[in-house]
C-alpha cells in the first residue's frame, strides 16, 4: 500500500496581538494603527499543531478526534492545501477534494443547476465530470423539482442538501472532511456516511473529522488522537478512541461546566445520577439512570434542541437521544432563564463505565458539543461474576420460560418455577 499523504515535523503557528492581528484589509489595519497611537501591542505566538508525524496510505480511512481547539481543522486545511505549515512538509499524491465549509461559491442569483456547476468547479470537477453526473447530484440533494430555482428561494435545508450532493459526488483521490456532516437531518447524515464509506472502498483515502465517535468507529479502521496541537495516539479506531474518551475526564457523578459567558445557550451543569432523584448513590444495574442538564439561556434560540449521547468505555455508541425525538423544538418550551433538562434511561445498561457526551444546538448548527463526564454503573448484589466479565453493551433484566410440548407436564412446571 502506497502512501498518499506524509506529514513530517509539521508545526502550524498563528500570531495573536501585534499591529496586524485580526485585521484583514489594509482600512483595518490602518484604523487600528490609528488607535494604537504608538503604544505596544503584546504579541503572542499560538502553536496549532507542532511536531506531528503522520502517514496515510491510499484507501485508509483515517478518523481525526480531539476537543474543540485541539487543531484538527488546522490539519485538514494543510492536507487540502488552503494554508501552508510554518514548519516542516506537507506531501499528497493526487487530488485532494475537501469538504470543510458546505456551500462554498452558492450564489443567491443563480439556479440550483448553475449553482451546482460553478461549486463543483471550485471542488476540482471539471464540466464534463458535472454534465455527466448532474442527474446523480440532483437525485442524492432531491431538489428535482427546484432546480432550475434561484437560490434564494431555497431553504437552508435545501441548501445544504445540495451543497453536500456536489461535494459528495467529486472523485478525487484523498477525501477530506470536517465537522460539515453533523449537519442536515439523520437520514441525509445516513447518506454522507453511506458515501464516504463507499470512496473508501473504491480505493480511495478518507480523512475524517468528527465529534461523533459513533461515525468515526463505523467509518474508520484507525484514528489518530490529537490534543493541544499534539498526536497523542495513532492506531486501531477502537483502541484509540476509548484513550481519548478516557482522558481528561475523572469519573464523577456531577461536573460544573465553563462556558463562555457570551453564547447564548451555555450549559452550566450536568449530573447522573439514579432514576428516583430521591436515592443518592451510584446507579446500579436494573435501575433507571436519571441524566440532567442544566441551561442559561440568555438569549432564545429558534429550533434549539438537546441530545445526550452515552459511549462504551471502548468508544462504542450506546445511546443517542434527543429533545426533538419526542416533543418539539426545546425552544418553544422555555425562556430565557435557567432551566434543567433531564433524561430518565430505562433500566437496560450493564455495569461497567460510560461516557456521557452534551450535544446542544439546532437543525443547521452546533452550539455546543462536548464530553462531559465518566461515569460508573455498578453491577447489582445478586450478579455472578461471569455476568459482570460477559462483553455487551446493555444487559436488560429478561425472562427465560420453559414450555413442555411432549413428556411430563410436572417435570416442566418444576423447571419453569426453578428458574
Amino acid at each position: 500500500m502506497s502512501d498518499v499523504i506524509r506529514l513530517e515535523s509539521l508545526g502550524k503557528r498563528y500570531r495573536i496581538g501585534g499591529p496586524q492581528a485580526g485585521h484583514t484589509t489594509l482600512r483595518e489595519t490602518l484604523s487600528a494603527l490609528a488607535r494604537r497611537r504608538g503604544r505596544a501591542i503584546p504579541r503572542e505566538d499560538l502553536w496549532a499543531l507542532k511536531d506531528i508525524d503522520l502517514t496515510i496510505g491510499q484507501g485508509e480511512a483515517v478518523g481525526i478526534v480531539g476537543r474543540n481547539g485541539a487543531g484538527k481543522s488546522t490539519l485538514l486545511k494543510i492536507v487540502a492545501h488552503i494554508t501552508e505549515p510554518t514548519v516542516g512538509v506537507a506531501r499528497t499524491r493526487g487530488r485532494v477534494g475537501a469538504l470543510l465549509e458546505v456551500g462554498t461559491g452558492f450564489h443567491a442569483e443563480l439556479t440550483g443547476r448553475e449553482n451546482v456547476f460553478v461549486n463543483a468547479a471550485i471542488l476540482g470537477m471539471s464540466r464534463r465530470e458535472v454534465s455527466r453526473r448532474l442527474d446523480e447530484i440532483v437525485d442524492f440533494a432531491g431538489v428535482e423539482r427546484f432546480i432550475d430555482t434561484p437560490l434564494k428561494r431555497y431553504s437552508s435545508g435545501m441548501q445544504l442538501r445540495l451543497a453536500f450532493a456536489v461535494a459528495a459526488h467529486i472523485e478525487p483521490e484523498i477525501v477530506v472532511v470536517d465537522e460539515v456532516l453533523a449537519v442536515g437531518d439523520f437520514e441525509f447524515q445516513k447518506r454522507c456516511l453511506g458515501r464516504m464509506s463507499e470512496m473508501g472502498k473504491a480505493g480511495r483515502t478518507v480523512l475524517f473529522v468528527s465529534h461523533d465517535q459513533g461515525a468515526v468507529a463505523r467509518l474508520c479502521s484507525r484514528v489518530v488522537w490529537i490534543e493541544k496541537g499534539r498526536m497523542m495516539a495513532d492506531g486501531p479506531a477502537e483502541q484509540t478512541l476509548s484513550s481519548y474518551l478516557k482522558s481528561g475526564t475523572e469519573k464523577a457523578p456531577s461536573v460544573e461546566l465553563k462556558v463562555a459567558p457570551d453564547h447564548a445557550v451555555r450549559p452550566v451543569a450536568a449530573q447522573v445520577g439514579r432514576g428516583d432523584a430521591r436515592i443518592v448513590g451510584t446507579p446500579r444495574r436494573g435501575e433507571p439512570l436519571r441524566i440532567s442538564v442544566t441551561l442559561e439561556i440568555t438569549e432564545l434560540v429558534p429550533s434549539l434542541d438537546v441530545a445526550f449521547l452515552i459511549y462504551s468505555e471502548d468508544g462504542r455508541p450506546v445511546l443517542d437521544e434527543a429533545w426533538s425525538d419526542h416533543h418539539t423544538a426545546l425552544s418553544s418550551d422555555v425562556g430565557v432563564g435557567r432551566h434543567t433538562v433531564t433524561l430518565v434511561v430505562p433500566p437496560v445498561l450493564r455495569a461497567g463505565t460510560f461516557a456521557l457526551v452534551l450535544w446542544v444546538g439546532t437543525a443547521l448548527e452546533t452550539l455546543f458539543e462536548e464530553r462531559l463526564l465518566m461515569f460508573e454503573i455498578e453491577p447489582r448484589i445478586d450478579d455472578r461474576a461471569e455476568q459482570i466479565r460477559r462483553e455487551r453493551l446493555v444487559q436488560p433484566d429478561v425472562r427465560w420460560n420453559l414450555e413442555a410440548t411432549t413428556g411430563d407436564r410436572s417435570a416442566t412446571a418444576d423447571a419453569a418455577a426453578g428458574g
